[in-house]
């Protein structure tokens, strides 16, 4: 069941359309000049046409509906790392919850070689282990390297890094 996953970035924009500028004194020809509405700060005016805020509102639609594309395209996947960046032999998050069928990716971080064992003693009743847990003998090398499996079953699963479980490399999914 080991896969490869690739991850987007997407960019979004952002739009406010004010911009600072310095307070002029209006010209005698346009209007005149009042003392008590005189202004020698910064100020905030809109001055961006409605023809600009049109393309602004069309690109924040249209990079909703790209983040929304690639949110589907992983179906709200978690990833949990093997080995944290401190070079821990830990699983990060080490406890976690997911909805039934929701991707788990779990990557290759550092302190490597993992992999992933779910206790046939620590799942729910009738779960078979040997189909969501890694061979014992197949290992993660390589940083990056990814082992991806989904839990349809309600209830808590408890796994465990088979070269790491003495060192309390070990972590829980709640599928609810």
């Amino acid at each position: 069941m080991a896969s490869t996953f690739t991850a987007a970035t997407v960019a979004i924009p952002t739009f406010t359309g004010l911009k600072v500028e310095s307070a002029k004194p209006a010209s005698p020809s346009h209007a005149p000049m009042i003392p008590s509405r005189v202004f020698s700060g910064a100020r905030a005016s809109m001055s961006t046409p409605k023809v600009d805020m049109r393309r602004a509102l069309v690109a924040a639609t249209a990079s909703v509906g790209v983040l929304m594309g690639a949110a589907a395209g992983n179906a709200n996947a978690i990833e949990v790392l093997m080995g944290s960046n401190g070079g821990e032999l830990a699983f990060i998050p080490k406890e976690f919850q997911i909805a039934p069928g929701e991707p788990i990716i779990f990557k290759n971080n550092a302190g490597f070689p993992h992999n992933v064992i779910f206790d046939e003693d620590e799942v729910p009743p009738g779960v078979d282990v040997g189909t969501i847990s890694m061979p014992e003998e197949d290992l993660l090398n390589a940083p990056g390297e990814t082992y991806t499996v989904k839990l349809d079953k309600k209830g808590a699963y408890k796994f465990y890094c088979g070269p790491h479980q003495g060192s309390g490399m070990t972590g829980k999914v709640v599928v609810n």
